[in-house]
């Protein structure tokens, strides 16, 4: 087993290797919304149940979240390149056969596999990034991967509208799909040859924490399942798994503890805990991620089943978001050196404005003029979002070793994929429960202040951090990893003076 020095690349292939990461994570995080529009042509042309359905869609964020942390781990011993273009690999060959299901229950299978290879490829997409890249540079692709996690959420209606309008109803869900092939074969041969291959370095071999694994990844299957099958699932016997959860994540957290205490590397280092800006950013971005993306959930429902519209124009109607976040983000990865946690703040506000502005717009212009009624506000908020996503995910890792990037960068998406899936759970139980009474608009804008409420939590928190930072403005230091003398790279600078 190895581990890697932080070592930037050379200037001349650093910037295009992070261009194959940010591609290889826009197709894999696309793929959690894009097929939300494609479920009424997998029922018509596969005869997808509304379970199989269901599944389709919550099975792929299941795996997703279950594969991070150790594939982050995973990824921080063995190497970031062989790790990221596995996953790659394997996503690339799990779309083919979601494309190719002759059934739903092939269908589901599949994509469990796909969320699968998604989380292998995530956390090294982070890692790799505090590996190639210092300072100011860090903060700027930090800024172009928050375009990327904007942008693919937001514009995977679009796209799965448009591929079914042109394909047509009985497979234009293999398409969303099969679009997937040339863009992961093409990424798959820029990384072979653009990736760098990171020097190991001569340190301690480290084992890999099995028990961990099983611990962690059974904590969050229970925590997991009630909130991604909360429709499906009638009655509250599945909310009991959520106190086997906390038994199971607590005995992780014991173990992992054991682990260290012995000298031995630990899934997670629990050290990384003790930083304020990771702990307190990890919990912005899982409150935030519960309230951003179930707007597309809800939102999309709206316009389809109550209002009329059709994929395509359910998926037009959230463009302003999608661009308006991409542009965010890339001056966030410029500002955030400068105005640090100010700058998540500013944009966590920008967000509630947008989405309370939508929720007015539908009060105002009900019916088929609420698309247009709701591009200024979803224009702010997406602004507003990329001002928050990239330079929070900046802040919360620039302490962390480079040794602890892939772990760290799991723990952090893992919560981002947990906040999804709870927010989607309650936000749209609060929406359904509405539209049972036949209150469409209310139903809606309940739907989306539960959001709001979601970030202005997460807006608390950043705050919270900012404050703390102001009264104590003395640098953290860079927690050391468990095992020394493994090739941490020297230490982590210091970006932006208030974050």
């Amino acid at each position: 087993m190895t581990t890697e020095q932080a070592r930037p690349a050379p200037d001349d292939r650093r910037w295009k290797a992070l261009g194959v990461c940010l591609t290889a994570g826009f197709i894999s995080l696309l793929d959690t919304s894009i097929v939300n529009v494609a479920l009424p042509s997998m029922e018509h042309g596969l005869g997808a149940s509304e379970a199989a359905q269901s599944w389709v869609v919550s099975g792929y964020a299941l795996t997703f979240g279950l594969a991070l942390v150790p594939a982050g781990r995973l990824g921080d011993m063995r190497g970031r390149r062989q790790a990221f273009l596995f996953g790659l690999a394997l996503f690339t060959l799990a779309s083919a056969a979601c494309g190719l299901a002759p059934g739903a229950s092939w269908l589901v299978l599949f994509r469990l596999l796909q969320g699968t290879a998604a989380g292998l490829v995530a956390p090294q997409t982070s890692g790799l990034i505090q590996q190639m890249f210092q300072g100011s540079e860090r903060a700027k692709a930090f800024g172009l991967l928050g375009s990327v996690i904007g942008v693919s959420t937001a514009v995977g209606p679009l796209a799965g509208g448009l591929l079914i309008n042109a394909v047509g109803t009985d497979h234009g869900w293999r398409w969303v799909f099969f679009v997937n092939l040339p863009i992961g074969l093409a990424t798959f041969a820029a990384g072979l040859r653009l990736l760098p291959r990171f020097p190991a370095s001569a340190g301690r071999r480290e084992e890999f924490d099995l028990f961990g694994v099983l611990l962690l990844g059974s904590g969050v299957l229970a925590v997991m399942l009630p909130l991604v099958q909360e429709q499906q699932w009638h009655g509250r016997a599945k909310w009991a798994l959520l106190p086997v959860a906390a038994l199971l994540l607590g005995a992780f957290w014991a173990w992992e503890r054991r682990q260290g205490r012995r000298g031995r590397a630990p899934l997670v280092d629990l050290a990384l805990f003790s930083l304020r800006s990771f702990t307190l950013g990890a919990l912005v971005s899982l409150t935030y991620f519960a309230g951003f993306t179930t707007v597309f959930f809800v939102f999309t429902l709206y316009l389809q089943n109550t209002v009329g519209y059709s994929a395509l124009a359910a998926g037009v109607t959230v463009l302003p978001f999608a661009a308006a976040s991409a542009v965010g983000a890339a001056l966030g990865g410029r500002l955030v050196v400068r105005y640090g946690r100010k700058l998540v703040v500013i944009g966590l506000g920008g967000v509630a404005l947008g989405l309370l502005g939508v929720v007015a717009a539908v009060q105002v212009v009900p019916g088929d003029g609420v698309g247009w009624a709701t591009a200024l506000p979803m224009l702010v908020g997406g602004i507003g979002s990329g001002l928050a996503v990239s330079p929070n995910t900046t802040l919360t890792l620039t302490r962390v070793p480079v040794k602890r990037a892939g772990a760290a960068g799991g723990v952090l998406q893992t919560g981002q994929r947990v906040g999804s899936a709870a927010g989607i759970a309650v936000v749209g139980a609060v929406y359904f429960a509405h539209l049972a009474d036949g209150r469409s608009t209310t139903a809606i804008q309940l739907g989306l202040l539960t959001a709001v409420g979601f970030i202005l939590v997460a807006m608390v928190l950043a705050v919270a951090d900012m404050r703390e930072r102001q009264a104590h403005p003395q640098p953290e230091r860079a927690v050391e990893p468990v095992r020394r003398g493994s090739g941490d790279g020297g230490a982590e600078e210091k970006v932006g003076r208030s974050g």
